[in-house]
């Protein structure tokens, strides 16, 4: 009987290496192919940067509570963080579609009018695309490109021993908001007389309904003259990502409790659930914030920005990746954000 191994026992990364494992970089052009946040090409006088993400119904939103025009400009926002993440502007996007024959005209206007006013925001042109149908809802898949000076691109790879390890904004609110939304929708299932309670909830719901790339802070640290060593965004929960850069810098972290940068309706909500608002932020995923790393000789530079939260610093690998409670003692990291072949 031949060997079945299961996708869920791999995870997204390393499906991705098992399947890519035997492809060589043949063109010249290339600089950087699978295994950051986008693939970098030689574009002339500057870098081209390209990334490509999916959105499947039913595995990534919910349309019993995400609005069409929403899940459109939310689509084109997880793309262009990636680019984001490599300290690159982004300039364009192509999307395709795939759909089934219960969605009507009007409702795909809507999904593009989400699209084309996530152009106009972050000045990207939609320049193609593909559209079929679908026996299974609706599908999104959108490529975004970009471009970065040869002397600013920025990996995975570049951290160093004792930088600093910064993120943007504040982590955990698309996971609450995403808790408020499932359960309004099981009491709507249970009685759908009853009304969504929704109030007092209004900035954790945007986080999950219309998150934003952080544009503004790659235009922030390139005014103060800051080049991050190493960046990725937070899109499967802030550990995995942490574990991405220590992996790919071939280093060790601690990350410290007491810095999580948590928004006070993100700790109201998650002690409603009964949960631990640290938890939620390191684990929940879908913020779209940016983690990287600087030299402590830029500290000074980033210093009191309301955007940056130092949140801890690279060690050198033996040290292992750990959370640091808030009584001194070390938790090892393990990656418990969005997997995408779970049966959960």
């Amino acid at each position: 009987m031949d060997k079945r191994t299961e996708l869920e026992q791999l995870g997204e990364f390393g499906l991705i290496d098992r399947l890519t494992e035997k492809f060589t970089i043949e063109q010249s052009s290339t600089v950087k192919g699978i295994g950051d946040d986008a693939a970098v090409l030689n574009g002339g006088e500057k870098l081209k940067v390209v990334s490509t993400d999916m959105l499947v119904e039913g595995v990534h939103f919910d349309l019993s509570y995400v609005p069409l025009k929403h899940l459109g400009y939310k689509a084109v926002i997880v793309n262009l963080s990636d680019i984001y993440a490599m300290n690159a502007e982004a300039t364009q996007i192509t999307v395709s579609i795939a759909v089934s024959n219960r969605f009507s005209l009007e409702a795909l206007e809507e999904v593009y009018e989400g699209i084309r006013t996530a152009c106009d925001l972050y000045k990207v042109d939609l320049i193609g695309g593909d559209t079929t149908s679908s026996l299974s809802g609706l599908v999104i898949s959108v490529t975004a490109i970009g471009e970065v000076d040869k002397d600013k691109i920025v990996y995975r790879s570049g951290a160093q021993e004792n930088d600093l390890m910064v993120v943007t904004g504040n982590l955990g609110g698309a996971y609450m908001g995403l808790q408020v939304l499932e359960r309004e929708k099981m009491i709507f299932k249970e009685n759908p007389d009853i009304q969504p309670d929704l109030a007092g909830v209004d900035y954790i719901l945007e986080r999950q309904l219309k998150p934003e790339a952080r544009k503004d802070v790659i235009h922030y640290l390139n005014d103060l003259g800051v080049v991050p060593t190493a960046m990725i965004d937070i899109s499967d929960g802030l550990v995995s990502e942490a574990m991405h850069l220590c992996s790919n810098s071939n280093l060790g972290c601690n990350i410290y409790d007491e810095k999580l940068p948590i928004d006070h309706e993100t700790y109201r909500v998650a002690r409603d659930f009964d949960l631990d608002a640290s938890t939620c932020a390191l684990n929940g995923g879908e913020d779209y914030e940016l983690l990287f790393s600087i030299s402590q000789t830029d500290y000074e530079k980033i210093k009191g920005s309301e955007h940056l939260t130092v949140i801890g610093h690279f060690t050198e690998k033996n040290s292992g990746m750990n959370v640091v409670q808030r009584d001194g003692s070390l938790v090892p990291m393990k990656a418990q954000g969005w997997n995408h072949f779970s049966e959960e």
